[in-house]
């Protein structure tokens, strides 16, 4: 990112982080989730948050966060920022570039580089995906449809035979071979057998007994956290029980903020699972899936499977033709 040399530059990035943000509320988010991971840390509901845990008031849920428009009566394209409060005015009230000044202890262009890298926003970077790749990654495309293909490009992640008890991975494997899988006829007939099933508690069961799976967050030598080999730098969100699948699963492939690798509907057809490229280097999975969960939230108003914080997660691979990979994979 290029370093904000005057007022001007440094009011321009401002702009940019705060369309990026959600209005600044990411911003909020991110940080508030740094004190308390794991935890839904604030609730939209319009432009009010309502009251969250303050850090910097002993944790006292004292903290009011909502999005103020610059210009009450005008029309829909005025300026909307969000804003905070505390009710025992144990901080000023400000933006949130002010509360991120208190938990950074920085201000002025460092303070925008700081958001800039931890919030993965890439403002000033090349938007160019092959950009971000190692320069020594030369993707491959595996010949065969088979799950048990030989690995060929990164990211490399488990795959499990059915049924669930099944805690030995049957191989290791890669995107574009579960893609190749998901969208040939593999699980065609017990996809189709499952949509089929009226009764959930059956169809559970089937599921669980018949369906292959994977752990697209790593490598594992048994499905467990404990027993991670190498984390994959992927991250699957799960939705569930969605009232429309397909306006989900566009918007999902637009989003300003995350590069879809790769997304397919669930084996009930109801839901989608949705992977995105993470980096666990400075924040550890389960933070990171908590501050995707709240995006997700307050983006799409769309509360995910909580499970997806296990970086042992298992997903269960359906039969969907029109599943989506990110075009890299495939040259």
């Amino acid at each position: 990112m290029t370093t904000p040399n005057n007022t001007e530059q440094a009011e321009q990035l401002k702009k940019e982080i705060l369309h990026k943000t959600h209005y600044g509320l990411n911003i909020y988010t991110h940080i508030l989730q740094h004190y308390y991971p794991g935890e839904l840390v604030m609730r939209v509901v319009g432009r009010d948050c309502g009251l969250c845990r303050n850090p910097f008031n002993s944790n006292k849920k004292t903290l009011h966060i909502y999005i103020e428009k610059e210009n009450i009566i005008g029309n829909s394209r005025d300026k909307e920022t969000a804003r905070h409060a505390d009710t025992e005015n144990a901080i000023p009230p400000g933006t949130a570039f002010h509360f991120a000044e208190l938990h950074y202890k920085q201000n002025g262009a460092a303070l925008l580089q700081t958001l800039n890298k931890e919030l993965h926003l890439h403002i000033g970077e090349e938007q160019n995906y092959y950009k971000r790749l190692p320069r020594n990654f030369i993707p491959s495309l595996p010949q065969s449809l088979s799950p048990s293909v030989p690995q060929s490009i990164s990211p490399l992640f488990s795959f499990f035979k059915a049924p669930i008890t099944n805690t030995k991975p049957h191989n290791t494997v890669t995107l574009l071979q579960i893609y190749n899988v998901i969208t040939g006829n593999y699980f065609k007939q017990r996809t189709d057998h499952l949509r089929n099933l009226t009764d959930p508690k059956q169809a559970r069961q089937f599921k669980s007994q018949n369906f292959d799976y994977c752990t697209f967050s790593g490598t594992f030598s048994t499905r467990s956290d404990k027993a991670l080999i190498t984390h994959s730098g992927l991250l699957c969100i799960d939705f569930d029980h969605l009232n429309n699948v397909e306006i989900l699963f566009n918007r999902l492939l637009k989003d300003d903020y995350f590069d879809t690798q790769l997304l397919f509907r669930s084996p009930s057809g109801t839901g989608l699972k949705w992977i995105i490229s993470i980096d666990t280097t400075n924040t550890p999975h389960s933070n990171y899936f908590a501050s995707v969960a709240n995006y997700i939230l307050q983006t799409y108003g769309v509360e995910v499977d909580k499970s997806g914080r296990d970086i042992s997660r298992a997903c269960f691979l359906p039969y969907d033709p029109e599943a989506y990979i990110n075009p890299i994979y495939l040259k």
